[in-house]
């Protein structure tokens, strides 16, 4: 089994510990690939001579997301791939429980884990609000089967069958950050496609800590990127998946209270509010006029 699958990080300046924490999940005899999405990546001899297994690709610029793992993608030679995220790392039995699942699961597209972190967000869903809202119920009272046949599921840990994308075509090369495995998961609906959420593949994941700094600087483009990425992608794939009217009304009342409180946060002098509602605003204003997502950090993108 091991040699069916190829492990894909993608990286961006991302903390050593984290990262070491990360790959030493991974047992040692499967393969794993390091896109960094940028021209250098540090401590590269100290990575390479401590994991024999590792191939380290630096991609010049960063792609995101979505166009980093495209490119991670686009070298897997197994017939299975495993997106992890750099500030993820594997729960002991992951291998051992995904090897029992493919006995199970004879026809996937995709496979997506469960995870432990402080936030309350689920992992996996539907589409539809009443189906989802029974699957909330019912990861709530853990009575969650093993494999679960699902709508979506999130991009921190995504297990691909590579027989079914073309090589380095897998996300939409539009995203920067944010849905993009929302919006994959929606073309493979399209597609009737199959996705399942395994409740015993599980991951710990540290969230967003792959790619930012500590300084306080940091922290805030960090959080002023986020804002404005969150809101691009939002509108663009209500825009792409159903139509522009249909993002419009999606979106509209967070456009004019993101306008409302940057009023008033710029009156009263709340900087970091102010900035929060800033980006928003302008994230949702690219998209709806059609603009790229082209916002970046200059410092560190």
């Amino acid at each position: 089994m091991k040699k069916k699958i190829t492990i894909v990080v993608v990286t961006y300046q991302t903390n050593k510990n984290i990262l070491l924490k990360c790959l030493k999940s991974i047992d040692k005899d499967i393969k794993i690939i390091i896109i960094e999405n940028s021209k250098k990546f540090e401590n590269k001899t100290f990575f390479t001579k401590k994991f024999k297994n590792l191939k380290i690709v630096c991609s010049g610029s960063n792609l995101g997301y979505g166009n980093g793992n495209n490119l991670g993608l686009s070298k897997v030679k197994t017939k299975y791939a495993l997106i992890l995220n750099p500030d993820a790392y594997c729960n002991k039995d992951f291998f051992k429980n995904f090897k029992k699942n493919l006995n199970k699961i004879k026809d996937f597209d995709l496979i997506g884990c469960t995870y432990s972190n402080k936030k309350k967000t689920f992992p996996a869903g539907f589409f539809d609000n009443y189906e989802n809202k029974k699957f909330e119920k019912i990861v709530n009272s853990k009575k969650l089967a093993k494999i679960t046949k699902v709508d979506w599921i999130r991009g921190f840990s995504i297990i691909l069958n590579m027989k079914k994308f073309k090589k380095g075509k897998v996300f939409d090369k539009n995203y920067f950050l944010y849905l993009e495995e929302i919006d994959l998961c929606k073309n493979i609906q399209k597609k009737f496609g199959k996705v399942y959420f395994a409740n015993n593949l599980k991951v710990h994941h540290l969230g967003f800590k792959g790619s930012i700094g500590a300084s306080n600087l940091e922290l805030r483009n960090a959080e002023n990127l986020r804002n404005w990425h969150y809101m691009w992608s939002s509108f663009y794939f209500y825009k792409k998946n159903y139509s522009y009217f249909f993002a419009l009304s999606k979106m509209l009342g967070k456009f004019i209270r993101s306008l409302i409180k940057l009023f008033i946060y710029s009156i009263f002098f709340q900087e970091n509010k102010r900035n929060k509602y800033l980006y928003r605003f302008l994230g949702i204003f690219s998209s709806m006029i059609g603009l790229r997502s082209s916002y970046r950090v200059k410092k560190f993108y």
